[in-house]
């Protein structure tokens, strides 16, 4: 859409309202769309993609925004708006000083700005990545993660196959094509309003990561069996195992909070399936836990986490983080998967996962609970995937990166009860 002269302001305040840092990004901004009422669709998507640009690139913004007219807190807005509306959709809005300042910016050669800012960063986060690639290979992960994530659906085969649900959005005018790995999966260019697609309120597809697709591919849930979904949250794992079991067998969706699972049940509504059983938990403790233990056949465990691996989504997470707050997280992910082992039947899958890119909170949680409990072996990623016939080539461990498997940063273990 065309910019207006007026939305520089508004993404200024928004922006200034953002990093603060009080709270998630999206719910700051979602907050300040209700209060401006009056701003259509198009300028609302056109702030909002300045604001999360500047999240996304803060500390190269922060860095060219210290020279130049006005305040530092303009020019950061500015620099969000160049970046996706473009310098000359501003040029009629800005001062002199400001257009030439911004024709400066753009001669700028990133490749020219000390590496810690051109890689946008924290250093904690910085030094944690650095143990795992080398320099060359952690700039193109830190470049990957400083762009939007692309829009992957799941197609329902409740409902209908992947073919029919891109006939759908073909006709609809969407372009889109096959995800490279998840088999169900569907990638669509832009973002498109999809909820008022019939395929859409038909339950023909989902809005789901390719990456948490093949979540649900490592717990390969079968027809007739009993599956825990232990930290269902909003339900889109739980309804690509529902959909897997063809809705046969029975699959628990446990959370903790109400509201979280009040967002499943519209979903639940579309997608068909008759085997879910939403629970509301008061812990990983709960009684009703209890009385499942050694019944299940499979268990998923997506444990709270960091986030980090959704950067592209997200990118306020990597400021609002801190070594803290991911050491605060490791014992209650070990408690949890503790308390989901509980459930699983001798020869049962237990299956951790997190969207997490460190260690502390992914292959360190693992290593302890394999030597806690004894009764559990690891089983190679690379054989389930193999398995379920998925060409993707892994280790021990699922990890997905978005440089090298454009989705989010996913990690996962599959861990087998010894029968």
């Amino acid at each position: 859409m065309r910019l207006h002269g007026f939305l520089i302001g508004q993404t200024e305040t928004l922006l200034a309202e953002v990093l603060r840092l009080n709270g998630p990004a999206d719910a700051t901004t979602s907050r300040f769309f209700r209060a401006h009422p009056k701003l259509g669709h198009g300028e609302r998507g056109v702030i909002a993609e300045a604001v999360f640009a500047v999240l996304r690139r803060r500390m190269e913004f922060a860095h060219l925004a210290e020279s130049g007219t006005g305040s530092p807190a303009r020019r950061m807005a500015l620099l969000g708006l160049m970046q996706t509306a473009g310098r000359s959709a501003l040029k009629p809005f800005v001062s002199e000083a400001e257009s030439k300042w911004l024709d400066h910016v753009a001669t700028i050669d990133p490749e020219s700005l000390p590496l810690r800012i051109r890689l946008n960063l924290p250093d904690w986060i910085h030094q944690a990545l650095a143990k795992r690639f080398e320099a060359a290979e952690l700039a193109q992960l830190a470049a990957a993660l400083n762009y939007p994530a692309p829009l992957d659906l799941r197609a329902n085969p409740i409902k209908a196959s992947r073919d029919e649900v891109l006939s759908a959005l073909s006709k609809a005018g969407i372009e889109a094509g096959a995800t490279p790995f998840a088999p169900f999966g569907v990638r669509v260019a832009g973002k498109p309003p999809l909820t008022k697609l019939d395929a859409f309120q038909q339950g023909w597809l989902e809005v789901q990561d390719e990456g948490s697709q093949l979540l649900c591919s490592l717990v390969a849930p079968k027809r007739g069996e009993m599956i825990v979904d232990f930290c269902a949250g909003a339900g889109g794992k739980t309804l690509a195992l529902g959909a897997a079991m063809r809705s046969t067998g029975r699959l628990y969706a446990f959370d903790i909070s109400e509201r979280r699972l009040a967002r499943l049940k519209p979903r639940l509504a579309r997608s068909g399936l008759s085997n879910v059983n939403p629970v509301l938990i008061d812990s990983e403790h709960d009684a009703k836990i209890k009385r499942l233990a050694g019944k299940i056949d499979r268990v998923l465990v997506d444990a709270p986490c960091s986030g980090l691996g959704t950067l592209r989504r997200n990118p306020d997470l990597k400021w609002r983080q801190s070594p803290e707050s991911v050491a605060e997280l490791a014992p209650k992910q070990a408690s949890i998967l503790a308390s989901a082992a509980r459930l699983v039947k001798k020869g049962g899958r237990l299956v951790y996962a997190t969207c997490s890119i460190l260690e502390a909170e992914n292959e360190a949680v693992v290593q302890q609970f394999l030597a806690d409990h004894a009764d559990f072996a690891l089983v190679p990623a690379r054989e389930v995937l193999a398995e379920q016939r998925i060409d993707l080539e892994m280790g021990d461990y699922l990890s997905l990166w978005p440089h090298r498997h454009a989705t989010d940063g996913f990690f996962a273990a599959v861990l087998e009860r010894q029968s």
